[in-house]
């Protein structure tokens, strides 16, 4: 039931009030007394919200309702209210017509796979205990979610008051970005600002092709830096004062290298370019690798010797800030080192780039037709790794094959040091895919 990313999919099909339901049912019959709840601006998310709600107080457990924040701000609330768990109403960067629920521990992380596993269970055998007329859980609203985030956002980093920053909230739910850098004094230019879950600005994923226009507005108003969010800000991409949108490996390597000294590690999923462990060979660090997804990234760095996890993708973590992936904390601590360091474009131009290819291809079949590659390659290349999904890695390079965690997808990832190895690499890895695919539809 539960992917990388929580539960997600269409409303009304994948995602129902009823499953919304039995989801706070099984919080609660998994041990939770208190639940914080919030949701992004999914116009779905006021009826699930509410069904979920519903469901934790009819067994007896307590609902924290922060409202409309994003998911940084809400696993930010599980900490400071002593919940037991939390509960995002969110399908972050997905189209308008899904949504989806993400469960987060006490600590403010993630659920682990177990602990979706238990609640899956739960779930699936419906095994609830329902309270007593006399002893329903209480729901009271939470005001100032958002004050305390921005206030712990000035705490923890030194922002600078010299910066012009354009910040495209994505018309989801990541203001506070856009108001931590302005109560500094930076000159602050927000786009699709306005909360509105259809997403009419542009798609909530922030990609390269989805943020043109803010690469443009960057570049036409000479701003120092662009930060682009997705619907729920957990994510965090951006733009250098050149208009150029700056790959998620490129941005991984600068925060790696900001946070690590020698002897620490830094976690990083299976995905990542080999720029990420080349910056840290500079500093004598490492990285750690995990399989993709930030609940696997913030298990590791429970270890002490992990300073900062991050995703490519845009999730960046600070485990002695908060286990969740922050995208204003990103922005917040990508502003304070362009002001103190030089230009973004620089600084992304100090670093070695070697070419990477990523793709994804379409199928209803994605678990079995990664299995099927891993017994093609298994007679064909040496070093194979199935940490998640089928890494190769070759003399020239590695690609990796794995199925998406929240769409009907197989993921493609290739790189190498050379042009033309990456492009053969990632031919091979594609030739694999639709010959498995075939070989499957065959049978």
């Amino acid at each position: 039931m539960f992917g990388t990313s929580g539960v997600r999919g269409r409303v009304g099909e994948v995602i129902t009030a009823a499953l919304a339901l039995d989801i706070g049912r099984a919080l609660v019959a998994d041990g939770a007394d208190t639940v914080v709840l919030g949701r992004d601006v999914r116009e779905s998310g006021r009826t699930l919200s509410r069904a979920l709600s519903a469901g934790v107080t009819e067994c007896g457990g307590d609902v924290v309702d922060v409202g409309v924040q994003p998911t940084p701000t809400v696993a930010r609330s599980v900490v400071r209210e002593g919940a037991d768990a939390g509960v995002v109403i969110t399908a972050s960067h997905n189209p308008p017509p899904d949504n989806g629920i993400k469960l987060w521990a006490a600590d403010g992380r993630a659920f682990d796979e177990d602990a979706n596993a238990r609640i899956t269970t739960l779930v699936e055998t419906q095994a609830f205990d329902l309270a007593a007329w006399d002893e329903l859980g209480e729901y009271r609203r939470q005001e100032g979610a958002h004050a305390h985030h921005e206030r712990a956002l000035r705490e923890s980093v030194a922002l600078p008051g010299d910066l012009t920053v354009v910040v495209d909230v994505g018309n989801g739910v990541g203001r506070v970005t856009a108001d931590a850098l302005h109560a500094a004094g930076c000159d602050v230019e927000t786009l699709n600002a306005q909360r509105d879950g259809r997403f009419p600005g542009r798609p909530s994923e922030p990609t390269a092709a989805n943020c043109e226009t803010a690469c443009a507005v960057v570049e036409a108003t000479e701003a120092d830096l662009g930060i682009v969010h997705d619907g729920d800000a957990d994510r965090m991409m951006a733009i250098d004062e050149r208009g150029r949108f700056v790959p998620g490996d490129a941005l991984l390597a600068l925060f790696a290298r900001r946070e690590a000294e020698a002897g620490d590690r830094v976690a990083v999923p299976i995905d990542t370019s080999l720029l990420v462990a080349d910056a840290l060979a500079d500093v004598g660090a490492e990285v750690t690798y995990t399989p993709v997804g930030d609940a696997y990234v913030a298990a590791e760095t429970t270890n002490s010797d992990v300073v900062f996890g991050g995703e490519p993708s845009g999730a960046w973590i600070w485990p002695e800030q908060t286990r969740c992936p922050d995208g204003p904390l990103a922005a917040c601590t990508l502003a304070a080192l362009v002001s103190t360091e030089g230009s973004l474009a620089a600084l992304v131009e100090e670093l070695p780039t070697y070419p990477i290819r990523r793709d994804s291809v379409r199928t209803d079949s994605k678990q079995a037709v990664v299995e099927r590659v891993g017994e093609l390659v298994s007679g064909e290349f040496d070093d194979v790794s199935t940490l998640d999904g089928i890494r190769v890695e070759t003399e020239s390079g590695w690609f990796l094959v794995r199925a998406s965690g929240t769409e009907p997808l197989v993921r493609i990832t290739a790189e190498a040091r050379a042009e033309t190895d990456a492009d053969g690499l990632f031919e091979t890895a594609r030739g694999l895919i639709d010959r498995a695919g075939e070989e499957i539809q065959a049978n």
